[in-house]
């Protein structure tokens, strides 16, 4: 069977570079990728002598055969005898982080880093390290970008001196003259300061260069440095973090750039301990909008006390956000809030502005507002949510926007299912039947997709005495979309009515409605009348109890 993979134990490495030479990309690339097959049919002794040292020298300009190579050999240990001799596979890779495409130095990076993690620790320090050191005094920037991304495999490894040329060395990128470089060290910054276990270090030099990113003039350098806050906090006790980073997140609340105070709001949860009010009245939309998305989440983590002392100034400063999405982040996170709180502060202070929101200009917010409600009302309760909200409810079925209509129906089934069908038949259907008779078509047809929903939640009893005259008397309604849409809910009806009404009240409307002169109202009561044929036909074969009479 091994045969079938490669036929002659001693692979030639001519044909390997005649391929590698080819003008045609696919084949180069095929090439690659069978670095593997190569490899086995070499041995492990020729792997390292021969293949190795060629792919070190291999200088093909094409970025996809590249990366290709830099995928590969990070999985190569096993071909070249192991751990062992794993440092015969770096030179190929320092080379690769050289290039110019960052996908391919970023492949590059991290096969090293994952070998390295493998190495044993003298293989470490007499072939990683350096490697690294090499890198990072490259002359062109990219080898120096790539760098960045290997200090942290390598320190633990390393002697004092070592350490110390290391940690020297990272001060160096973090003051690079490129800002790509600046970049790369504070993009991995905080993974680098994990690794040094010397706390004295981590207050002394990895906080001076955590704070110079942060005080960097490219604010794509001071973007990445915010994500390096949390990762340092979390290497200083609480006293340090409060005197050497709180500072930073305060500076980084007021910057001049507002991606990077957009991202300190995306980064709530790490920073919840050092955050203040003062990103509330940021000047930026979007970063109050990214506030609003993530503070709601610092609730469970801060507590009761602190939630009501500090959080809900600013809960209520969002929720009269001139700026929708605002307004719509904190209200989709309100129930987080809740939970902490409890209901009764909840309505206190912030069910006020829940009602004027309802009544917000932009319909998402009312949207967001509606989906809420049912959430709402199981928490407050039947007795609270009849006098708070339940005329509010009502009120979003005339609403001007259809979305909000369709939502409002959907929103009163979900309460009749919550409170039950016996309050639903008496808080809700009556209200629902008073707008049947409403001059505009639009919002007659929202009653008739209401009583649609609710049906099933009130039972067959209600539907056949309350509602169901209210939807024949639409029958007769003198806008066409009304008495089509009167056929398509009848239909929907027949499976939950007796059969007897089934055919003395739904069929002869139907029938009616099967003359009707307009095309459309035709069509689906004909449709209808098919079901209610097909339905009386299955209950009559089967014996259902429906037939004689008695309520299901």
């Amino acid at each position: 069977m091994a045969s079938n993979m490669v036929d002659e134990p001693l692979y030639p490495i001519a044909i390997l570079i005649d391929e590698l030479k080819n003008d045609d990309i696919q084949l180069r690339l095929n090439s690659i990728r069978r670095l593997t097959t190569i490899a086995r049919a070499l041995g492990e002794e020729r792997t390292r002598k021969e293949l190795i040292p060629f792919l070190s020298d291999c200088n093909d300009d094409d970025d996809e055969v590249l990366l290709a190579m830099a995928e590969e050999l990070g999985n190569f240990i096993q071909y070249v005898g192991g751990i062992e001799h794993a440092h015969c596979l770096l030179p190929p890779l320092e080379t690769l982080c050289a290039v110019e495409e960052p996908v391919v130095r970023e492949k590059a990076v991290e096969s090293l880093c994952k070998i390295g993690s493998q190495m044993k620790e003298q293989y470490v320090v007499d072939h990683f390290i350096p490697l690294t050191k090499r890198l990072g005094a490259g002359e062109w920037f990219t080898a120096r970008v790539s760098s960045c991304g290997l200090f942290y495999v390598g320190y633990p490894s390393a002697t004092d001196l070592l350490r110390a040329d290391l940690r020297a060395l990272y001060g160096q990128l973090c003051h690079d003259d490129m800002p790509m470089v600046r970049r790369a060290a504070a993009m991995n910054l905080g993974k680098f300061a994990a690794t040094i276990d010397e706390p004295q270090y981590i207050k002394t030099e990895i906080l001076t260069f955590f704070k110079d990113l942060t005080q960097d003039d490219q604010d794509s350098v001071r973007l990445l440095a915010v994500e390096g806050c949390a990762a340092i906090g979390k290497l200083l006790d609480r006293q340090d973090c409060v005197a050497h980073v709180l500072p930073v997140i305060v500076a980084f609340s007021q910057d001049k750039s507002w991606r990077v105070r957009f991202n300190v709001a995306n980064q709530l949860y790490e920073l919840c301990e050092a955050i203040g009010s003062e990103l509330a009245s940021d000047t930026s939309q979007y970063v109050r909008a990214a506030l609003a998305s993530n503070i709601m989440g610092l609730a469970p983590l801060l507590g009761k006390e602190v939630t009501i002392e500090q959080l809900l100034p600013i809960f209520l400063s969002l929720l009269k956000d001139e700026f929708p999405d605002v307004r719509l982040n904190i209200i989709s996170k309100l129930d987080q809030v809740n939970q902490v709180i409890g209901i009764d502060l909840l309505s206190q202070s912030l069910l006020p502005a829940i009602v004027e929101l309802a009544e917000d200009r932009h319909w998402r917010v009312r949207l967001a507002i509606i989906e809420y409600i049912p959430l709402l009302a199981s928490q407050l309760g039947v007795e609270f949510f009849d006098d708070k909200l339940g005329s509010l409810c009502m009120s979003w079925l005339n609403d001007q926007v259809y979305s909000i209509r369709e939502a409002a129906t959907v929103n009163l089934k979900r309460l009749a299912e919550e409170f039950g069908p016996e309050w639903a038949q008496t808080h809700i259907v009556p209200q629902v039947l008073k707008l049947i008779d409403n001059n505009h078509y639009l919002y007659r047809m929202t009653v008739l997709f209401a009583i649609s929903l609710l049906a099933p939640v009130v039972g067959s009893e209600v539907t056949c005495s309350v509602m169901l005259p209210a939807v024949i008397s639409a029958s007769k309604d003198r806008v066409p979309n009304i008495r089509f849409n009167v056929a398509k809910m009848l239909q929907n009806l027949v499976p939950i009515l007796e059969t007897s009404v089934v055919e003395q009240t739904i069929r002869p409307c139907l029938l009616e409605l099967n003359e009707d002169p307009d095309a459309d109202v035709r069509f689906f009561a004909d449709q209808a009348l098919q079901k209610c044929d097909q339905v009386i036909s299955q209950r009559r074969a089967g014996g259902d109890h429906r037939m004689g009479g008695v309520d299901g």
